[in-house]
C-alpha cells in the first residue's frame, strides 16, 4: 500500500467505523439470509429422500413445514438487513457531504484552491454515494463469505470430494476477482475526475451564461465544453469497458467452477457414492453458489470505485488551509472594536511594503490601477491569504492574532462579485443583519438605492430572488448586495468597486448613503469610483506596489496625474 493510499482508506475506515452498528446488523442478519438460502437445498433433498425415497408421507409433510419456517425467516432477515445496510450506506454519504460542506465553507479557506464548483458539488454527492455503498458492499460481502461456508460444510457432509473443491476452488477464484478489479479501480478515479471536470465548467459557463453572450463568446464555451465532455465521456466509457470485462469474465469464471462441481456430483451419484436427495442437494447448492460468488463480483466493484472515490474525498479534506486558524475563537481578543486599522511593510502578489494608518471612523478611499493590487490587498484584509511579510493590525493586535470568526464579524470585506442566495430579496439583505427587520436594514436599503429595485419588483421585499441572484440586472444585484453588506454595521467594512452596474445619478445618491449610514465606522473604498471617492476624508493611491499618494479626492485630481489618469480616465 503507497502512502498515497493512506488518506482514501482512512476515509473508508472512519466511515465503516462510524456506522459499525448497523454494519454489524446488516451484516448478522445477512448471515442468517445467506444461511437460511443455503439450507433450503438441503432441506429439498430431505424431503425428497423422506417422502420419495422411503415414502413417508408425515416425514415429507414435517420437512415441507420445516423449510416454510426456514422460508419466513431468510425473508425477515434479507429484509432487515438490507434496511441496516443501506442506512449505513446512506448515513455516511450524509456525513460525508456535510463534511465537506463543512471543509469548503470553513473560514481558513484552501478546499477551493484548483477547483471548479461544479468539481466540488460532484465530489460531495457522486463520491460521498460511492463511499457510502461501501458499507453496503461489506453488509453484502460478509453475508456473500457466509453463505459460502455454509454451502461447503454442507457439501463436506455429502461428500469430502465436493466440499474440497468448493473450499479450494472458491479462495482462488475470488483472487482472481480481486485482480480482475485493478484495472475498474483505475479507470473509476479516471472517470470521476473528468466528470467532475466537466461539471465544473459547465457550472461555470452557464454562471458566466450572460457575460459569454455579450462578448459573443458562446461558440468558445461550447467548444471548451465539449472537449472536456469528450473526454469524460471516453473516461466513462473506458470504465464501463473494464466493469463489463470484468462482469463478464467473472461470470464465465464462475460458470466454469459450479459446472464443475455439478459435474463431480453427478459423477458421485453415478457411482452410488452419494444418493438421490444428496445429489439434488448438491446441484441446488452449486445453483446457490452462484449467487454468492456474483455477489462477491459487485462488491469488487464497489470497493474498487469507493476506494477511488475516497481517494478524491480525501484530497478535499486534506486541502491544505489558506491561512492558519488564529489562537482566539471567543472574542476576548476584540472585546470592544474601535476600528484602527494599520498596514506595515505589507507584501503579498503585486503589493511590496504599503504602509498605511487608518483611523477609527475614517471613511477613506483606495485607487489601485492594477486590480492585481486591488485583488491583494483584500485577500489581506478578509484574511483569505497572509502577507508574504509585513502586518495588518486591528486596533493594535495583528490580523493572525484573531479567530477568523471573531476576526470577520469585526471586519468585513464585500468583494466586488458578491452573489446573492436563493430566497427572498429581504432574505438577502437581512442575511448578516442581527434581526430581519429595523433601522439597520431599512437604512441599508435606502443608502445603496435597493429601495429603488424594491418598487420595481412585483412583491417588493418578499420577490423571491433565484439562485446567485440571476433573476436580477446587473445593477439590481450590486445593489442588493451593497445592502446587505452596509445592513450587518461591521465596524469596519471594506468595500469593492459596489457601484460599477449603475448609472451616473444612481452612483451619486448611492455614494452619499454610504457616507450618511457608515457615519462614524471604519470603511475603505477600493474603487476609482470619483463619486465614491468624493465623499471620502481622503484617498490613497497604490502605484507600483506601494503608497504613491495620499490626500483628499479634489487635491490628488489637481496635483497627481497619476490619479487623475486612474479615476477619470
Amino acid at each position: 500500500m503507497s502512502k498515497a493510499d493512506l488518506p482514501g482508506r482512512t476515509v473508508l475506515w472512519r466511515a465503516v467505523r462510524e456506522q459499525r452498528r448497523d454494519v454489524v446488523l446488516g451484516a448478522v442478519l445477512g448471515m442468517g439470509h445467506q444461511t437460511g438460502e443455503a439450507l433450503v437445498p438441503v432441506l429439498i433433498g430431505v424431503a425428497i429422500d423422506r417422502g420419495v425415497v422411503d415414502g413417508d408421507v408425515a416425514g415429507l409433510l414435517l420437512w415441507l413445514g420445516v423449510l416454510a419456517v426456514v422460508y419466513v425467516g431468510l425473508s425477515f432477515s434479507f429484509r432487515f438487513g438490507a434496511r441496516a445496510g443501506e442506512r449505513a450506506s446512506v448515513t455516511v454519504a450524509h456525513r460525508l457531504r456535510t463534511e465537506l460542506i463543512g471543509r469548503v465553507l470553513a473560514p481558513e479557506g484552501g478546499a477551493d484552491d484548483g477547483r471548479l464548483p461544479g468539481e466540488l458539488a460532484n465530489t460531495a454527492t457522486e463520491d460521498a454515494r460511492r463511499v457510502g455503498a461501501v458499507t453496503m458492499a461489506l453488509v453484502v460481502g460478509v453475508a456473500a463469505a457466509t453463505g459460502l461456508t455454509v454451502g461447503a460444510v454442507v457439501l463436506l457432509r455429502v461428500s469430502l470430494t465436493l466440499g474440497l473443491l468448493v473450499l479450494l476452488g472458491t479462495p482462488l477464484l475470488l483472487w482472481l476477482v480481486h485482480l480482475l478489479s485493478k484495472p475498474l479501480e483505475r479507470r473509476s478515479e479516471t472517470e470521476q475526475e473528468r466528470a467532475a471536470r466537466a461539471s465544473g465548467v459547465a457550472a461555470d459557463l452557464v454562471a458566466g451564461l450572460r457575460v459569454l453572450k455579450g462578448i459573443g463568446a458562446e461558440q468558445a464555451a461550447v467548444a471548451r465544453y465539449r472537449r472536456v465532455s469528450r473526454n469524460s465521456l471516453t473516461a466513462t466509457l473506458r470504465a464501463a469497458r473494464a466493469e463489463a470485462w470484468q462482469s463478464g469474465v467473472v461470470t464465465m469464471l464462475t460458470g466454469a467452477f459450479l459446472a464443475l462441481v455439478v459435474l463431480v456430483g453427478g459423477r458421485l451419484a453415478a457411482r452410488g457414492d452419494i444418493g438421490l436427495g444428496e445429489l439434488v442437494t448438491s446441484v441446488a447448492l452449486a445453483l446457490f453458489l452462484i449467487g454468492p460468488l456474483s455477489e462477491f463480483s459487485w462488491v469488487n466493484a464497489e470497493l474498487a470505485q469507493g476506494r477511488a472515490s475516497a481517494a478524491r474525498i480525501a484530497e478535499v479534506l486534506g486541502a491544505e488551509h489558506a491561512v492558519k486558524p488564529g489562537p482566539s475563537s471567543e472574542g476576548d481578543v476584540l472585546r470592544r472594536v474601535e476600528g484602527r486599522l494599520r498596514l506595515r511593510g505589507l507584501s503579498y502578489g503585486s503589493l511590496t511594503g504599503v504602509d498605511l494608518d487608518i483611523a477609527p471612523g475614517e471613511t477613506v478611499g483606495v485607487v489601485a490601477p492594477d486590480p492585481a493590487g486591488a485583488s491583494a490587498l483584500l485577500r489581506c484584509l478578509g484574511r483569505r491569504a497572509d502577507p508574504d511579510a509585513g502586518t495588518v493590525e486591528l486596533d493594535g493586535t495583528e490580523l493572525t492574532a484573531l479567530g477568523l470568526a471573531e476576526l470577520r464579524a469585526a471586519l468585513l470585506v464585500a468583494e466586488h462579485d458578491a452573489d446573492l442566495f436563493e430566497g427572498t430579496l429581504l432574505d438577502n439583505v437581512a442575511a448578516t443583519a442581527h434581526a430581519r427587520t429595523g433601522a439597520p436594514v431599512t437604512a441599508a436599503i435606502a443608502a445603496s438605492g435597493t429601495d429603488e429595485v424594491v418598487r420595481t419588483l412585483p412583491d417588493g421585499l418578499d420577490t423571491a430572488v433565484a439562485a446567485r441572484g440571476h433573476s436580477l440586472s446587473g445593477g439590481q444585484r450590486q445593489r442588493v448586495a451593497l445592502a446587505r453588506a452596509l445592513a450587518a454595521e461591521a465596524p469596519v467594512l471594506v468595500l469593492h468597486e459596489p457601484t460599477t452596474a449603475v448609472d451616473a445619478v444612481t452612483e451619486a445618491r448611492i455614494a452619499a448613503g454610504v457616507r450618511d449610514v457608515r457615519a462614524g465606522l471604519t470603511t475603505l473604498l477600493v474603487t476609482t469610483s470619483p463619486a465614491l471617492l468624493a465623499v471620502t476624508d481622503r484617498v490613497v493611491l497604490l502605484d507600483g506596489g506601494r503608497v504613491a499618494a495620499s490626500g483628499r479626492h479634489e487635491q490628488l485630481v489637481h496635483d497627481c496625474a497619476d490619479y487623475r489618469t486612474a479615476v477619470l480616465a
